[in-house]
């Protein structure tokens, strides 16, 4: 019995070793873009890989067929969309460092980014993940697609001192 017990659990770590070391890269990027670090500066996007991969651990056994890369990612974006919500409710304006390449965005619309244009998410499934109507992931999709293709610029800056000669 303990013998069985011995191998199971060493196919499960072989299993799951095999799995992170497919998966870990792809989710931690995942996991940067949707905090907004910089990818050399990641504190918070290694400590929600890091999450969501023990709660992947976790259920490994009770997976029976689902993709362990799907549980992930959902645990991945429903713990940060949790975490921006007690944080500063409602999806606040939360300024991450500013080198990460969707740092411009709000937190709903970097996660509805990262789930839509990176994951590949369909629109309905995020939206059922996130609590939200489908037409509301696309609004948010379409304004931060939009925000990351126009930038807005700031101001010129006004000559000062500067006087025109009258002609």
């Amino acid at each position: 019995m303990r013998d069985r017990q011995a191998l199971r659990g060493a196919r499960r770590a072989r299993e799951f070793e095999a799995f992170v070391a497919g998966a870990a890269g792809r989710l931690l990027h995942a996991a940067t873009l949707l905090t907004g670090e910089a990818p050399d500066d990641n504190p918070r996007a290694r400590r929600l890989l890091a999450l969501a991969l023990a709660h992947t651990y976790a259920r490994w056994d009770r997976l029976r067929g689902e993709d362990p890369y799907d549980c992930a990612r959902r645990y991945l974006a429903t713990r940060f969309a949790r975490g921006m919500w007690q944080q500063y409710g409602a999806f606040g304006r939360a300024r991450p460092h500013p080198g990460g390449p969707l740092a411009v965005l709000d937190p709903l619309e970097r996660l509805i980014v990262v789930l839509r244009l990176y994951e590949g998410v369909a629109a309905d499934q995020a939206a059922a993940l996130l609590g939200l109507t489908v037409e509301r992931v696309h609004t948010v999709c379409d304004r931060a697609t939009a925000t990351l293709l126009h930038p807005v610029r700031p101001p010129a800056p006004r000559a000062v001192g500067r006087k025109v000669a009258p002609s």
